[in-house]
């Protein structure tokens, strides 16, 4: 069965499945729609389960196509370390690398990269740092510590740092699929006003949130501030309110299985960036540099 699956269909099934939508994924991939249409198709007939459920605003990963996606990811994450393993191996690198991350990062996005640099680069070790964006900010310009991943989106004055974005993740609307705003074909921010909202404030949230709103002299009806994640996707997903958030931390589902689904929007906003920053004067060591290069080859591959 394994052999009758291609990579390319791999590549098709997660892009995909990372933006929700057929037509994005083909754009994406550089390929026709129904070319992703044809490999979705296959790989559901190999495995004899549907990946996706399909409805007006796109598609929503199934509880199987979630299991398969991680397996696929692992997969195609795989090959792209083995391919630059293979091409920095004639270079050992050894050493402690001090890493600092803001609260979305450390949970979202950095315990993947970091598993993946270890397995290509198995004598570095990490001393991590769980900071605020101030705090990090002063620890990389203070070279405490080497290498600061955040959101960028968030930094003020970034000339003051090298840095490199990573990642630019789109921002949606976060709805049950009984609400009323899950009818509206790309709703706006006038529309969502009209509706209560969950305000998440971890990593500056509630000021992130706040510019793109006052912007269009709109305001969102809170109802709940909170810090906690599970506690915001429960409340959405029982239809107390709405949130918008980046696709980086939008998983389908509460902790109890309730469905949540994203929207895209009417109202353009800024996407959620996610890069690297560290000191932009002081001499880099080479575990530092094998860092750097291999998060941005991660995520161009």
């Amino acid at each position: 069965m394994a052999a009758d699956i291609t990579m390319k269909q791999l590549r098709y099934f997660v892009a995909t499945a990372e933006c929700g939508q057929v037509s994005m994924a083909a754009s994406r991939e550089h390929v026709s729609q129904s070319a992703v249409t044809a490999a979705i198709g296959a790989l559901e007939e190999i495995l004899g389960t549907r990946l996706f459920e399909r409805h007006a605003h796109g598609v929503t990963i199934t509880l199987d196509g979630n299991d398969f996606y991680n397996h696929a990811r692992h997969v195609l994450d795989s090959l792209n370390d083995a391919v630059h393993k293979s091409r920095s191996r004639a270079h050992e690198v050894a050493g402690v690398l001090r890493i600092a991350a803001s609260y979305t990062v450390m949970g979202y996005f950095l315990p993947e990269v970091l598993a993946r640099f270890r397995a290509s680069y198995p004598n570095v070790f990490f001393e991590l740092h769980d900071l605020e964006r101030v705090s990090l900010e002063q620890a990389v310009l203070a070279g405490d510590v080497d290498v600061g991943v955040a959101l960028l989106s968030n930094v003020i004055e970034i000339g003051r740092f090298g840095h490199r974005s990573l990642i630019r993740s789109p921002r949606k609307l976060w709805v049950s699929p009984s609400h009323p705003l899950a009818k509206i074909e790309r709703p706006s921010l006038g529309e969502i006003a009209e509706y209560p909202y969950v305000m998440i404030t971890v990593d500056e949230g509630e000021a992130s949130t706040m510019r793109y709103w006052t912007k269009e002299k709109l305001a969102p009806n809170v109802i709940l501030r909170t810090g906690s994640m599970e506690a915001m996707r429960a409340f959405v997903s029982h239809g107390f309110g709405v949130t918008i958030l980046s696709d980086m931390v939008f998983r389908p589902w509460s902790l109890e299985g309730k469905r949540i689904e994203a929207r895209e929007l009417r109202t353009p906003i800024p996407e959620m960036d996610v890069g690297m920053l560290w000191h932009k004067t002081r001499s880099r060591s080479a575990v530092t540099r094998a860092f750097i290069d291999f998060l941005a080859y991660a995520r161009q591959a």
